[in-house]
């Protein structure tokens, strides 16, 4: 009995240590000053800033290209339940009588990511921990109602946040999901591109260029039904070949590119002016080609 008393002890100490148990009935879950880390992946295709919750699961800063801050918790199973939180800054106990500050409720849903905040809290959860103040998020629990507190912990942070500032910096302006397809308009007539439609290329070059995964790049030209069927083959043809001439001219490798005309074979709308179009697809390794599907006014080809 003795021996199994002191093993209790010696358990709830290490809890208490984890903050895996707090007063009051509730439930929280935060690292000490011995194990508060933040781990910084960077790339230019995305900046990751992670936090480990010891019992609970992670705290991730993630900024992708062409997109904004966001923030989210991962949790190692779903402790709380779905509903609205409370986020606050409060100060760590090593700060007595600074007061909590509220940021607001927050939704919670089910599954591993049960917070996901926008850019505007995710900034909010940001000057918090640089001002030595610890997020903390609260709902009740799916099992017993009691609160369950997530505290994300200040330490260490402030230098792997500069770093992560630096790579954000260096990202791409668009992701994968952002160009994986993209749509140059054109005139009636016309196979010249535009200012905007140059940037919109100009995207999708520094894209392939940094991803050595994408092995294919469709370029498909279409037209409108104005018109006889023979001419407007040659003009999708000609608007296919004006986008891949500046994808070359750009630095993507000529055999990377394939060049389709369908003339006014795949309309996409009863709108002339939408089926007026060049359409990119860009193709990574290791993905299924599409079926290619053309029925009328609803379906495309393949790119």
């Amino acid at each position: 009995m003795a021996t199994s008393s002191r093993k209790f002890r010696l358990g709830l100490s290490g809890a208490l240590s984890l903050g895996l148990v707090a007063p009051a009935g509730a439930a929280s879950y935060g690292a000490g000053i011995e194990n508060s880390q933040w781990y910084l992946a960077e790339s230019v295709f995305e900046c990751t800033l992670v936090h480990q919750v010891p019992g609970y699961g992670k705290a991730v800063f993630r900024h992708r290209a062409g997109e904004q801050l966001t923030f989210f918790l991962e949790s190692e199973s779903p402790l709380m339940r779905p509903g609205r939180g409370d986020l606050v800054v409060e100060a760590p106990v090593w700060r007595p009588g600074v007061a909590p500050r509220p940021l607001g409720k927050v939704s919670i849903s089910d599954g591993n990511r049960p917070l996901l905040l926008d850019s505007r809290q995710s900034m909010a959860v940001v000057q918090g921990l640089l001002a030595g103040m610890r997020p903390t998020v609260t709902r009740e629990s799916w099992f017993d109602g009691r609160p369950v507190r997530v505290q994300v912990s200040n330490i260490n942070f402030t230098p792997q946040f500069h770093s992560y500032q630096a790579c954000t910096a260096n990202l791409l302006p668009v992701n994968y999901d952002q160009v994986q397809r993209s749509r140059i308009p054109f005139a009636s007539g016309s196979t010249s591109l535009s200012a905007r439609d140059r940037e919109v290329l100009d995207d999708i070059v520094a894209f392939v260029l940094a991803d050595p995964t994408i092995e294919r790049v469709f370029v498909d030209g279409h037209s409108d039904r104005l018109g006889s069927r023979i001419d407007n083959r040659a003009l999708s043809e000609q608007r296919a070949n004006a986008v891949a001439d500046y994808l070359k001219a750009r630095g993507v490798a000529e055999d990377l590119i394939t060049v389709r005309a369908h003339g006014d074979q795949y309309p996409v709308s009863r709108r002339p002016a939408d089926n007026r179009r060049t359409n990119i697809r860009l193709q990574r390794q290791g993905e299924r080609p599409e079926l290619q599907q053309a029925n009328g006014y609803g379906g495309e080809s393949a790119g």
